[in-house]
């Protein structure tokens, strides 16, 4: 996948005039990239798309125009563009009552360490989390996790050819066995492979 280069942006202005029509494709592309496991745990899958956007977001968000600021928004996003040979996802840990968030949070330390992915009957590749910074402590787990998942050469034709891919999570405290994902995923996440 190719990185995001500061002269590839829009403008503040320039942005301003697409936002509309951009949201709404990238609202529509992210529905393919989208896997719930279970009721709480979200993953979007990102790409080059999902991080442009997130970037002219950003730069919107925050009025940055200057050289110094683009390029800091450039390397905190371009990492989680898939390289071909790996997927990459935000993971989100969603409760919607304060107090049950708080324990769940607890109660799930370590749960990026556990979420898996497997394609066809290739082997289980777990992810591997928050290559950026440590996001869980001895109390808790983060609501927001950025995962890896490296795949080897069989895996990847595997995904290529069509083969089903499941996910799971596997922790004691939050259990997901093999979800099989839909086709429309598995077809979005095939493209990212070279």
């Amino acid at each position: 996948m190719p990185q995001i280069t500061r002269d590839s942006l829009l403008t503040l202005e320039g942005y301003a005039k697409v936002r509309p029509a951009m949201r709404a494709e990238v609202m529509a592309h992210k529905k393919n990239r989208m896997v719930d496991l279970g009721e709480h745990v979200t993953l979007i899958f990102e790409d080059e798309k999902t991080m442009r956007y997130q970037i002219q977001e950003m730069l919107r968000a925050e009025r940055t125009f200057e050289d110094a600021g683009i390029q800091d928004e450039l390397d905190a996003y371009n990492p989680l563009i898939p390289d071909g040979s790996n997927w990459k996802a935000t993971m989100m840990i969603q409760y919607s009552d304060p107090d049950a968030r708080k324990q769940a949070l607890s109660d799930l330390k370590g749960i990026e360490g556990r979420v898996w992915v497997r394609v066809g009957d290739q082997p289980a590749i777990f992810a591997i989390a928050d290559e950026d910074l440590e996001r869980t402590n001895a109390e808790k787990t983060s609501a927001v996790h950025f995962l890896r998942f490296e795949l080897d050469a069989a895996s990847i034709a595997a995904a290529k050819a069509g083969n089903p891919v499941r996910m799971g999570i596997d922790l004691p405290a939050y259990q997901v066995d093999a979800l099989v994902l839909p086709e429309n995923t598995r077809a979005a996440l095939a493209l990212d492979l070279a």
